[in-house]
């Protein structure tokens, strides 16, 4: 285990504004109901979520006023750099590692435009050195965060004894939208928090696990199922209504698939860590996979805590797992715009 990569360190932050769910209902049908004839059959969502609170970059009262793409923009540069500072220097404490002794960086955040991106506007003050390698990407949704330790444990591979920060972060309220009357703002009102993860990951020195192999597979002509569409306020989201019957139907082909390139097959897990997306979705997920109900406890308890993150959320999930440390062989899963199945492998 001396030359494999190994996830060194996980840590998470979240941003300070804390939103209790059925606040959110409530503004939500004072804001929509008379506005959207759909929307009474769209409010259960509100209270089948499994969601119990979120934490949000801005305080409610921003979020209850039309805003302009600059002002998203003002708000994601401003909470992106904090969190990133503060997920990624408790990574870094964690795993002893200096700010200067780093040589990537892998950031992953598809809900914002920062440029110069935001491992350098926060070099200076964590303390990076000016040779340090930058990786920023972008677009990968709510699969960002299994397929960013991936791309980082193949650049640490790359580099043996090199250190690799990913920093994930997520900041999906600000795609909230009063102007937009349409069920997927409805959902993603419903469902939307902000977090952050940061992992240091290595071949050098002792880790939480050893990161095996990694795997996509997208479906064909699937790319209206899940994104981003751009118009002068900002991002609106884009949500199928079928996403839950689509993964009922496909996941365990996908998943096989995906499974079979990094050389394991169902039985060789010990535990699956899932994306939360959703009540529905990890309901779906137990269906298909045959998990008996209720398995993806850790993955509902997040859900509940900090609501759908977008690509962080499994990084959520997995340092609930570590820390029950009742598996040893364990496979990320992760469902984002594509519409593709990321999956890694972790041995702890």
């Amino acid at each position: 285990m001396n030359d494999a990569v190994k996830l060194i360190s996980l840590a998470t932050a979240s941003p300070p504004h804390v939103i209790e769910q059925e606040t959110v209902a409530e503004r939500a049908r004072a804001f929509f109901a008379e506005r959207y004839r759909d929307f009474d059959r769209l409010y259960p969502v509100f209270r089948n979520s499994g969601i119990e609170r979120r934490q949000t970059a801005m305080p409610l009262e921003w979020y209850l006023q039309d805003r302009t793409w600059p002002e998203r923009t003002k708000a994601y540069l401003d909470g992106a750099l904090e969190l990133f500072i503060a997920a990624a220097g408790l990574a870094l404490e964690r795993a002893g590692v200096c700010a200067d002794e780093v040589d990537t960086i892998v950031t992953v955040s598809s809900t914002g435009i920062a440029t110069p991106s935001l491992e350098a506007r926060a070099a200076a003050r964590m303390g990076f050195r000016p040779d340090v390698a930058r990786v920023p990407v972008f677009g990968l949704g709510c699969a960002g965060g299994v397929t960013g330790l991936s791309l980082a444990a193949r650049l640490a591979k790359a580099d043996p004894g090199s250190r690799v920060l990913m920093v994930c972060l997520e900041l999906c309220t600000l795609a909230f939208r009063l102007d937009e009357l349409s069920s997927a703002n409805v959902v993603a009102t419903a469902l939307f928090g902000d977090g952050t993860a940061a992992c240091v990951v290595s071949t050098a020195g002792d880790g939480v696990g050893a990161i095996g192999g990694a795997g996509e597979h997208t479906w064909p002509d699937t790319l209206e199922i899940m994104g981003w569409r751009v118009d002068p306020h900002g991002f609106g989201v884009i949500f199928d209504r079928s996403i839950p019957s689509f993964v009922v139907a496909n996941i365990a082909e996908g998943m096989t698939e995906v499974l079979k390139t990094t050389g394991l097959a169902f039985k060789d897990v010990d535990r699956f860590v899932c994306h939360p997306g959703g009540a529905k979705v990890l309901q779906a997920l137990e269906l298909a996979l045959h998990f008996p109900q209720g398995t993806l406890g850790h993955e509902r308890e997040v859900l509940a805590d900090h609501g759908n993150m977008s690509a962080p959320t499994v990084l959520f999930v997995l340092e609930r797992v570590l820390a029950d440390k009742a598996a040893s062989r364990l496979f990320l899963s992760a469902l984002g715009p594509g519409f593709t199945l990321s999956g890694l492998s972790l041995t702890v």
